[in-house]
């Protein structure tokens, strides 16, 4: 095709998708989620350990009383810990008679995980509840903590945090040609040269669980978020503020537990909140940053509009069912809403087997054939999910690790296959200096063949999360996401320090079609399948369970793939190597 020709399909197409105020055939880059999403609560649990500061005479009712909080607690290793979680259901075990206090701590593992220890005191004799918070005993060294007394638990929240970040030549040095079309742009986008800019958000609210009967509590949270951005972002140089509701939800919890130990628990909540599908290869984000909400990188929103999540466990295994808005940007809001079921059990220790299930109950995110015509939309899509993970030991202790995921995406009103997937293998020596481990990912997202009747181009939906999770390439990312790309990761981790991990990473990108309609608009007809390469390093500092401090520096490498479609988008525009670093501090109370 020639070039003046390919320069108008491009534009007319990006113009389409403008017009129809979708995000579907210009899809704005995302960034990579920091700052709400990092720190201990970003960590997979390693281990979980329970221990009786006071233990009585009789081993076997010490076992009892550590067995039965254990399945009470139901915590297990490589789930992702949460605080108010652990914190509720603290509060409701303490109501037995057996018990005068649940403590907790956590620190890192000797796998880079989140070490957790609950510490049991037994009650001597006939316990007087005095309870204990701020409003209790008006002694400030008890905050967070407002009131805990009688099962009743109520903690107010504060986080902050502060970013730098800064890029040279971002975009490639190319940024009209990677940005065309793209309603994220407000003013002068980063590009040629070096660009930087701060950020920052508040986080502040109320959560609290209290018993209407001994086996049944409800409980909620409210808090708001304030965010800022100064300086050159990706997308803008205008300064930007922005104050709104975060969480904003209500639910109950019950259940029992058998002579045997088994215990059974019904949770429901309804309302503004976050939700993770599993390991995010599916749902992670789902609110946007950005734009008039500032603070892109630092990624301060997680809450959707709506989330209606019911969820039923029996022990280790786990029936989740959901209806999800996601808090969208209103300039891009593609009125999408997702419902579906997620299964979830561990048969064998270190194994964790699950199969999800999502649809697309309404949605005007339009999919894009090879001339361009709109051949549907997100309403109507079906996902189907498997995946396993699998720790033949301890975390622990040093040994393989293995998992795989493999997902396929039809719709019910035309005809589409696309396929998604990934296999990762690695080995942890954590008994050796630094505790190093090391691991190879391959991920698989399909683009669509022009040649057949069948649209193939996988959805990435609101998958995403943090740099090892499901943003690929700090930089890259930003360019290509998880659709019509091949990515091989390897990865490492290092412990030079008991609080400090190093994770660098070496990415090679690669398009599974020449046909990128969807994509970037710079890239929607391709010569060469190499999309890029990129080396990266972060450094993680778990300062202290209030404190930690997150850093990167990420290189990028166009392949020719990206190079030969910038230049053809400019009309002979040559893309330059793409450098960012960033650097954060995060205060959690």
């Amino acid at each position: 095709m020639r070039i003046v020709p390919r320069i108008v399909l491009v534009l007319c197409l990006a113009a389409t998708a403008v017009s129809l105020g979708v995000e579907g055939l210009v899809s704005p880059a995302r960034a990579q989620s920091y700052g709400a999403d990092q720190g201990y609560e970003s960590l997979p649990i390693e281990t979980v350990d329970i221990v009786i500061t006071n233990p009585t005479g009789e081993q076997a009712y010490n076992d009892k009383v550590i067995d039965g909080l254990r399945r009470y607690l139901a915590f297990y290793p490589g789930d992702r810990f949460n605080e108010n979680r652990a914190i509720f259901a603290i509060a409701r075990a303490r109501r037995s008679p057996q018990i005068a206090n649940i403590t907790y701590e956590f620190a890192l593992g000797r796998a880079g995980g989140l070490a957790v220890t609950f510490k049991i005191t037994l009650a001597d004799g006939v316990r007087k509840e005095e309870g204990q918070g701020y409003l209790v005993t008006g002694n400030k060294t008890d905050l967070p903590v407002l009131y805990d007394k009688d099962g009743t638990y109520v903690r107010a929240k504060f986080e902050a945090m502060s970013l730098y970040y800064g890029n040279n030549d971002a975009w490639y040095g190319q940024p009209t040609a990677m940005l065309a079309g793209n309603p994220l742009v407000q003013g002068k986008p980063a590009g040629e040269g070096y660009t930087n800019w701060l950020e920052g958000f508040a986080h502040y609210g109320i959560y609290g669980i209290t018993p209407l009967s001994d086996s049944f509590y409800i409980y909620g949270g409210l808090s708001s978020i304030s965010s800022g951005s100064v300086g050159q972002e990706l997308f803008t140089d205008e300064t930007r503020g922005y104050t709104f509701w975060e969480d904003a939800y209500a639910g109950f919890v019950t259940g029992n537990t058998d002579e045997k130990g088994n215990r059974l628990v019904f949770n429901f909540s309804a309302g503004r909140q976050r939700f993770t599908l599993a390991n995010g290869f599916l749902i992670a984000n789902t609110a946007a940053n950005g734009q008039d909400r500032a603070a892109l990188q630092a990624n301060a929103r997680w809450a959707s509009d709506l989330l209606v999540l019911g969820q039923v466990a029996y022990n280790s295994t786990r029936l989740e069912a959901f209806y999800l808005d996601p808090d969208e940007l209103p300039v891009i809001d593609t009125n999408t809403a997702l419902a579906g079921v997620n299964l979830e059990a561990r048969p064998l220790p270190g194994l964790m087997t699950a199969a999800s299930y999502v649809t697309g109950v309404r949605s005007d995110y339009s999919y894009f054939g090879p001339t361009g015509a709109i051949i549907g939309t997100r309403e109507g899509l079906n996902v189907y999910d498997a995946r396993f993970t699998y720790t033949p030991r301890p975390l622990s202790q040093p040994g393989p690790f293995f998992g795989a995921e493999a997902a396929i995406q039809t719709h019910r009103d035309f005809d589409m296959f696309a396929t998604a997937g990934y296999g990762e293998l690695g080995y942890s020596f954590v008994d050796t200096r630094w505790s190093p481990a090391i691991s190879y990912r391959l991920g698989y997202f399909s683009g669509d063949d022009p040649e057949t009747e069948t649209y193939e181009r996988w959805d990435p939906l609101f998958s995403g999360g943090n740099g090892e999770q499901w943003v690929q390439g700090a930089n890259h990312f930003k360019v290509v996401q998880d659709s019509n790309v091949i990515a091989h990761r390897i990865q490492a981790r290092f412990r030079p320090l008991p609080q400090v991990e190093l994770v660098p990473q070496l990415w090679l990108f690669q398009a599974d079609s020449l046909n990128n309609i969807g994509g970037n608009p710079a890239l929607t007809f391709l010569d060469n399948k190499e999309f890029g390469y990129e080396a990266n390093v972060t450094v993680k500092w778990f300062a202290s369970r209030n404190w930690y401090v997150h850093g990167h520096l990420a290189y990028t490498v166009p392949g020719e793939g990206t190079q030969d479609g910038i230049e053809q988008a400019t009309g002979g525009g040559k893309p330059d190597d793409w450098f960012s670093a960033m650097l954060f501090v995060r205060y959690a109370l």
